[in-house]
């Protein structure tokens, strides 16, 4: 049997990791993949992957990721059940992330560039008990 998934998409939000009781990491989020075509008014729609990723890949790409970031995901496809609040059955299916790949660099936040002489060269009032020499 081959249960094999390959997406490239962009987080829709920041990823959310959490800690299971025995302390292994969990992380989810949720990847937007553009569909090849456009619908009958010419617009093009995405569908909506929710992402399972675990252990040391799941604490890198809850550091690392945030919304908007185009990713790559290699893994499985993975159906569950549960009951909800209301007593009825909830059927999820979900990636199993077992690669994920960053394709683009984080924006790291730009130096400030604000110049603290840049007041017009005013003259500076120093007390002399105030310097170090």
């Amino acid at each position: 049997m081959l249960n094999n998934v390959v997406l490239i998409g962009r987080l829709v939000r920041d990823p959310d990791m959490r800690y299971t009781p025995n302390g292994v990491a969990v992380t989810t989020f949720t990847l937007a993949v553009d569909r090849p075509f456009s619908n009958n008014k010419g617009e093009k729609e995405a569908d909506f992957i929710p992402i399972v990723v675990w252990r040391q890949l799941a604490e890198a790409c809850a550091n690392h990721l945030s919304k908007g970031r185009l990713v790559a995901v290699q893994g499985r496809i993975q159906t569950r059940q549960y009951e909800n609040n209301e007593g009825r059955k909830v059927n999820v299916t979900e990636v199993i992330a077992d690669t994920v790949r960053f394709l683009e660099r984080s924006e790291k936040k730009k130096p400030d560039n604000h110049d603290p002489f840049a007041g017009g060269g005013r003259e500076i009032d120093i007390d002399t008990s105030d310097l170090p020499f």
